[in-house]
């Protein structure tokens, strides 16, 4: 132990701490800071930067021994408060530089110190600064966070006011389609926003922390488990195994494709006979200190025999593979469409044919916040579980049987999120969490780290496409083949509506009246599949818009103009056999091209012998929607104060307390209500069920949900006259103060297995992307220099909201087209050789052009947006590539050494004939 005197955000402060502590941990235990938030452990993110002696410093992997006596520390906490911000502070809420929040006390902390020391930086500089001190961001893209820091330094000048660079409402009171700052970004910007680890250190005295004792290999059989040793361990409690679980032990995928040859219950809360992916859990160490909880994990003895491990859909497709879930064939569900014309005779016809194969990797998620939970039974003997689900009212229905327990006997509720991109659309932990307390009958908290984070989350599911594309003699699109299968990992869940979803979007956007097409979803041993932004259409699109590129210039085509007359018409309808609810891409390419001519000169210019420059093209289109019937449910309650609107819009950093401001404040606005009188009461299974926050549905679902709530309210409060009653003039009238508002998209229709015909979605999103790269020719480095897009998501509910989705998407488009991956399990276990991008892979110059067509069904005319820019930006990175280079790749990543193979066999055969003459 060592006492140190330390002067802590102007305070001088002793503590006694091991040496060998980090600061963060004393920070974050000892002084309850929390501000500073840990999330990779080991110096790769920043989050949990803090200023020592005016230098920033990652506080997790700085030891609190090597800290000198009486050095002056600044956390989050100590830089501004609730109603007295830096305007740092101000800076990032008023450019929505704080989405999920997990990375903004970092940001905030390494911004100051930089400004301290130099108040005029150019952008380039502050990039420069963020990537030197590793301050990462998943959500926003890096361009908002630069902007915040001008606008701070701007003020700090002198020249700008905080006034100047605040958002304002609309004349009229309006904050629709304006950048009004989202109710939680104070709470995030001061770091006094909770996330899931926060709520652990605060759990009450008594509460057992938990360790997972995991699966080192991916596939084998449990011969036996044995405690004894763990359980004499100090500290600990209970260890949790298979027996303990009282229920069917198993999460059920709520299997609705009647020709699903799995039953949904293939994946256990705790393994009881097999092991089928890393880092299965197979028993939980309750104890009183995290330290002793994974001490004792370790000494858990499980005596496993391994199998034949089926790490892709290759090797579990071949003839001599076992069956990884007994009596289920691993190609457990079989996706078929079938539109217009039989294909082959037109394909054998066309005057151009493509036929090639595409393979979309296994993305992770990359999310910074581990993932964390806690759980305990209430005093009505009600478990309630806190964690960050994006469906409270999903996993509910997934885990009630499995636990044992009567519907109204769990609770679930979300914690305050960082962002997760889609992976807690699936549970993770809530079934381990609601085993422990069960079991011990106590409180629980559960806190993952980053490696555990990787390796045991859900990943995109990759996709295998042979696709064959034909044209007439006019460019004419004339037929698609695609014949395709999904490796989903082992278990089930949402495995056939991803498979169904490479129907939906494979050829998407374009008049294609002939496809004929099969797929298949098969069960691996590598890490289970779970939604991720875009979910199923990158795998999609990454085929089509690749295929369609070389289709143009085998017609002699310019792939813009090519792709521009075969666009959906008035006569067009989807790969489903959907007809467009608004016909918007000729739109959105006329918008980009004169952007596109630029590029193309510009290219041209500045490429070189070493460096060469290209531009690419890709369409993306996504539905806003779960498939087929959909609905959601909110509640608007006048109060003395104002109104309270309810409802189960998960935020995950997308802004869903903004979204529902804003809707309901729009609605309400005739009565004078202000929106700093609309309360939020969010995210429980004892409110409303809105359904799961993904596919981009809750803008439409639930905003249209809150939007009918309030205009009941707003009903119910209008006079005769044309005014509205107040609170006490509804009391006295003795007219209900609480309404129910419920939407439905009732004309949806689900989608065929055999045809894949369908309606499935009541609102779509488009996007066109451009990206210009430059490759190093020597090296096969590619950097994405400069991006353009063109979007049309409907009505824009909150302007900076949008621009943040667009940005972040496009900078996880970047990653998942040149360095993005979890296929090696030595390899791809920490966030930077996963290859997240840092502010220097994402490009400061991006354009985003929007066009604005209301969509009927949408509130408000808005469509969803987190989807869209997570479509396709990366074929058209590799189409800019091709562009460049003259290689095509086919799959993604495309890291450098893939690139330089391929340049290198390029060069190759161009010398080839010149030595033969």
């Amino acid at each position: 132990m060592k006492r140190i005197q330390l002067n802590v955000n102007g305070v001088d402060r002793w503590v006694v701490a091991e040496p060998q502590a980090s600061l963060a941990d004393v920070l974050r235990k000892q002084m309850m800071l929390t501000g500073c938030k840990v999330c990779c452990d080991d110096g790769q993110c920043g989050s949990c930067t803090v200023i020592i002696d005016d230098k920033p410093i990652r506080s997790c992997n700085k030891k609190i021994g090597d800290v000198r006596e009486g050095a002056r520390i600044t956390t989050i906490e100590g830089v501004g408060t609730p109603g007295n911000l830096h305007p740092i502070q101000i800076a990032w809420m008023t450019h929505g530089g704080a989405q999920c929040g997990i990375c903004t006390s970092g940001f905030i902390m390494s911004s100051k110190a930089l400004l301290e020391k130099n108040i005029n930086p150019t952008r380039e500089e502050v990039r420069k600064w963020f990537n030197r001190n590793r301050n990462l961001c998943r959500c926003t893209g890096y361009k908002p966070l630069v902007d915040a820091v001008m606008d701070a330094a701007a003020v700090m000048r002198g020249e700008k006011t905080v006034a100047q660079i605040m958002p304002k409402p609309k004349e009229d009171g309006s904050i629709l389609g304006t950048s009004h700052i989202r109710p939680s970004a104070e709470a995030k910007v001061t770091g006094t926003w909770d996330f899931g680890a926060d709520i652990a250190l605060r759990m009450p005295e008594g509460t057992l922390r938990l360790a997972l004792v995991q699966a080192e290999i991916p596939h084998g059989l449990i011969k036996g488990i044995n405690t004894a040793e763990a359980e004499a361990m100090p500290g600990v409690e209970k260890v949790i195994t298979w027996k303990d679980v009282k229920g069917r032990n198993a999460i059920t995928g709520l299997i609705t494709f009647p020709d699903n040859k799995g039953d949904g219950w293939d994946r256990p809360i705790l393994c009881k006979d097999k092991i089928f992916q890393f880092g299965d859990a197979i028993a939980i160490v309750a104890a009183d200190t995290e330290d002793h909880a994974r001490a004792a994990a370790k000494k858990v003895k499980v005596d496993v025999e391994a199998l034949p491990a089926y790490m892709s859909g290759f090797a579990a497709l071949a003839p001599d593979a076992i069956e990884i879930h007994p009596g289920t064939p691993n190609a457990y569900y079989e996706q078929g469409v079938v539109k217009g014309e039989d294909t082959k005779p037109l394909l054998a016809s066309s005057s151009a044919l493509v036929d090639i194969t595409t393979y979309c990797s296994r993305q992770p998620h990359l999310h910074l916040e581990p993932d964390c939970g806690e759980a305990y039974v209430d005093e009505d003997g009600v478990l309630t579980i806190l964690s960050k689900s994006i469906g409270v009212h999903l996993h509910h229905a997934m885990i009630c049987p499995g636990l044992g327990l009567e519907p109204d006997k769990l609770r679930l509720i979300q914690n305050p999120t960082g962002g997760t991109f889609g992976y807690k659309f699936s549970p993770t932990m809530e079934a381990l969490l609601g085993a422990a307390a069960l079991a011990t009958g106590k409180p629980v908290s559960l806190v993952y780290d980053q490696y555990q984070n990787i390796t045991y989350t859900g990943k995109r599911s990759p996709v295998n496409i042979n696709i064959k594309l034909g044209c007439d003699d006019n460019g004419k699109l004339t037929a698609m083949e695609t014949d395709w299968w999904l490796d989903h990992g082992p278990y089930s869940e949402f495995g056939d509506l991803v498979t169904l979803r490479q129907a939906q979007f494979t050829g998407a956007g374009y008049h294609l009246e002939n496809i004929r097409g099969k797929g298949l979803t098969v069960a691996t041993n590598h890490a289970w599949g779970s939604a991720f932004r875009g979910y199923g259409s990158p795998q999609a699109f990454l085929a089509s818009e690749t295929a369609i590129d070389i289709l143009a210039e085998k017609m002699g085509e310019d792939p813009f103009e090519f792709r521009y007359k075969n666009l959906y018409s008035e006569n067009s309808t989807t790969p489903t056999g959907q007809k467009p609810e608004v016909l918007v891409l000729p739109q959105l390419f006329d918008m980009l091209r004169p952007k596109y001519e630029e590029a193309k000169k510009r290219c041209a210019e500045l490429s070189t012998d070493e460096v060469k420059r290209g531009v690419g093209i890709a369409l993306g289109i996504y539905g806003c929607g779960l498939d087929g019937p959909d609905s959601s449910n909110a509640r608007a309650e006048l109060t003395k104060d104002g109104v309270t609107i309810y409802n189960a819009w998960e935020d995950h950093g997308q802004g869903a307390d903004l979204g529902t401001l804003t809707m309901a404040h729009e609605v309400l606005r005739p009565t004078g209500i202000t929106p700093e009188q609309i309360s939020l009461v969010m995210n429980d299974t004892n409110g409303p069920n809105s359904g799961p926050a993904g596919g981009s549905r809750s803008n439409v679902f639930t905003g249209n949900a809150t939007r009918v709530a309030a205009e009941m309210l707003l009903n119910a409060m209008r006079k005769e006259d044309g005014s509205y009653r107040t609170y006490e003039e509804m009391v006295a009238d003795g007219i209900p103060l609480v309404y129910d508002g419920n939407w439905v998209a009732a004309a949806c229709t689900d989608c065929s297995s055999e045809t894949g015909q369908g309606d499935p979605f009541p609102v779509y999103m488009y996007e066109v992307f451009m990206p210009e790269v430059e490759v190093e020719v020597e090296t096969g480095e590619v950097k994405v220099v400069k991006f353009t897009t063109s979007v049309d998501v409907g009505t824009i509910i909150n302007k900076a909201t949008v621009d943040g989705q667009i940005y972040g998407g496009l900078a996880q488009g970047i990653g998942l087209a040149l360095s993005e991956d979890f296929e090696d399990l030595e390899l791809h276990t920490n966030l930077m050789d996963c290859g997240i991008p840092y502010p220097k892979d994402i490009p400061d110059d991006i354009e985003i052009l929007y066009l604005e067509t209301p969509r009927p069904d949408g509130p408000f005319g808005a469509a969803g947006v987190g989807e869209a820019p997570l479509t396709a930006a990366h074929p058209a990175i590799l189409n800019a590539i091709y562009n460049a280079c003259g290689v095509r790749i086919f799959r993604v990543p495309a890291l450098p050494e893939i690139i330089r193979t391929e340049l290198e066999a390029k060069a190759a055969r161009e010398k080839a004939p010149k030595e033969l003459a």
